[in-house]
């Protein structure tokens, strides 16, 4: 995908300052979120098998949950354990052609996952002796690699604290 360079880069950098100063409010005067947090993810997949063999055997995460979805008959709905009471979600839609993943308006760029120095190694390991190729700490980015699943989702683990980014605090304790 073509970036932006010249002009057009400072102007876009320029618009980033004048959001960011408009509004970013300081953590003290920040008000407090209207949710108590994200209750899980809802995506699609191609293939339930597949999607629960990559996510519990390859990656870890627990199948919690495998029932039909209450509005499409046919349909599963089911959830993976992420940690932190945080679940991921999956639907199939039989009958459904769906295409290919596109990086586009309205799609997921990729889910931030946050893991310790260890799950990361371990992670590593995983997808190395799984034959999966990933990128991240190859192109100088360290504590991330990231890896798209068998529906195209985008995954990143992040070695890095939750409410955190590089290394600083986005939201207080």
């Amino acid at each position: 995908m073509p970036q932006p360079q010249g002009a057009e880069l400072e102007a876009v950098r320029a618009r980033r300052a004048e959001l960011k100063e408009r509004y970013l409010a300081d953590a003290a005067t920040r008000p407090a979120p209207t949710v108590r947090g994200v209750h899980h993810l809802a995506l699609i997949c191609r293939d339930v098998e597949e999607t629960i063999r990559f996510y519990q055997e390859l990656l870890g995460f627990p199948l919690v949950e495998l029932v039909e979805n209450r509005d499409y008959a046919g349909s599963s709905h089911f959830f993976f354990d992420i940690g932190n009471r945080n679940l991921l979600g999956f639907f199939d839609f039989p009958g459904h052609d769906h295409p290919d993943f596109r990086e586009t308006i309205g799609a997921v760029q990729h889910l931030a996952l946050s893991t310790s120095p260890e799950e990361f190694a371990a992670a590593r390991k995983r997808l190395d002796g799984a034959g999966i190729s990933y990128v991240g700490p190859d192109r100088g980015v360290e504590n991330s690699l990231y890896i798209r699943d068998p529906n195209g989702v985008g995954i990143e683990f992040y070695c890095e604290e939750l409410g955190f980014f590089e290394g600083e605090p986005l939201l207080s304790s």
